[in-house]
C-alpha cells in the first residue's frame, strides 16, 4: 500500500466497482475512493438509494454526484445510480447489469456483500486503505451532527463542506430531516439495517 502509482489488489484486477449511499461524501468514503482510484484502471462508483429522499438519504443523486466529483481523483471513473429496489435478490441483479464486468468489489455493507457474494470477488475497504488513513466514520454521524447544529464540517472533506454550504443544504436538511434523524438517533437500530 506505500508508494505511489498503481499498485493491483489481486493480479489481473482493472475495474474495481464500489456502491453507497454517499449521503453526505465524508473523509472515510474520499479516503476509500482515492485507494480505489490509485488501484484500479478503472473505477466504477454507484451511487446507491438514489431514488430515496429520507432521513437517511437526505441528499438527491445529483447533489450525490456533485459531491463525489468533489473528491474524486482524475481518471476512468463511472459514476451511474443503483436505487434501492427493496427486494434483495432484483437489486443483485440490477446491480450486476448496471456495473457489468467488475474484477473486484468492495463494501462495508454486510448486506450488500452477502447480495453479491458468488457474483463478484469482494473486498472491504479497511483492507485496502492504509491503516493510517482510515477513518472512523459514517453517513449517520455526519447527518446527526448536521441535525444537532455541531461541526459536521470537519466530518467531510473541505470542498464537501464548501458545496453543502454555499446549496443551503445542511439547513434544508434540518428543515425537512433534523427531527427524524434525531429520533432515529435514539432509537435502537435492528441488528441488520445498514447505516
Amino acid at each position: 500500500m506505500e508508494g505511489s502509482g498503481r499498485a493491483a489488489v489481486l493480479p489481473g484486477v482493472t475495474t474495481i466497482a464500489t456502491v453507497c449511499r454517499f449521503k453526505p461524501v465524508h473523509l472515510g468514503h474520499a479516503a476509500m475512493l482515492r485507494e480505489l482510484a490509485r488501484r484500479a484502471d478503472r473505477l466504477v462508483v454507484g451511487i446507491g438509494s438514489p431514488n430515496r429522499y429520507d432521513a437517511r438519504n437526505p441528499f438527491t443523486a445529483a447533489e450525490t454526484a456533485d459531491m463525489l466529483r468533489l473528491v474524486l481523483p482524475p481518471g476512468d471513473v463511472t459514476l451511474l445510480e443503483v436505487p434501492d429496489l427493496g427486494h434483495g435478490p432484483r437489486w443483485r441483479a440490477q446491480a450486476q447489469r448496471l456495473l457489468g464486468a467488475v474484477d473486484l468489489f468492495v463494501t462495508a455493507n454486510a448486506y450488500v456483500a452477502s447480495l453479491l457474494a458468488g457474483v463478484y470477488p469482494l473486498a472491504h475497504p479497511r483492507d485496502l486503505v492504509a491503516t493510517r488513513e482510515h477513518v472512523p466514520i459514517d453517513g449517520a454521524r455526519v447527518r446527526r451532527a448536521m441535525a444537532l447544529g455541531h461541526d459536521w464540517a470537519a466530518l467531510v472533506p473541505g470542498a464537501v463542506a464548501d458545496y453543502l454550504r454555499r446549496s443551503e443544504l445542511p439547513e434544508r436538511f434540518r428543515r425537512e430531516f433534523g427531527l427524524a434523524t434525531l429520533a432515529e438517533a435514539l432509537a435502537p437500530a435492528p441488528a441488520s439495517a445498514p447505516r
